[in-house]
């Protein structure tokens, strides 16, 4: 092979190479950043998995905040809440400033991580006005509704 071909050849496999490494970087970069949606009666029932149950999993909790169940410590930014999805409750804790919307026995979304019996947040989300929900968290809130034979289920990813 002449020298010209081979430094050619050299080339290409060099590209493909990093190419190869570039792919798999971000592949496991989104891997990394992936976080499942999951009800509190599929964590506490063991459908979400054992990574989730352990709290080596980072997940996205959704459901409703239970009626009667915030609380928040005095002088610090630590609230105490419970989600429930109608079967199950979870009690949740996060520290931080809770967004304007925030109340009870409205949806919300957290992400976060099982600790100790409880969901630890990172982030909560607020549903942002009466009529839309993300299609996720209306699609386990209506077979919610229709279990428990509950009228008005949310419909999916609608809005005004």
């Amino acid at each position: 092979m002449n020298p010209t071909r081979r430094r050619r050849l050299l080339w290409v496999l060099a590209l493909l190479a990093a190419g190869a490494v570039a792919v798999s970087l971000i592949a496991m970069a989104l891997q990394r950043n992936v976080a499942y949606l999951y009800t509190p009666s599929e964590v506490l029932s063991g459908e979400a998995g054992a990574n989730v149950a352990d709290g080596s999993a980072r997940f996205r909790l959704g459901g409703m905040v239970a009626k009667g169940s915030f609380k928040r410590a005095e002088g610090s930014l630590e609230s105490h809440f419970r989600v429930t999805d109608g079967d199950a409750e979870l009690p949740v804790v996060y520290t931080g400033i809770l967004p304007d919307l925030f109340r009870e026995d409205q949806a919300v979304v957290a992400t976060g991580r099982m600790q100790g019996g409880r969901f630890v947040a990172e982030q909560v989300l607020a549903k942002h006005d009466e009529t839309y929900m993300p299609k996720e968290v209306a699609d386990k809130m209506g077979k919610a509704h229709r279990k428990h034979n509950v009228q008005d289920a949310p419909a999916a990813g609608t809005a005004p």
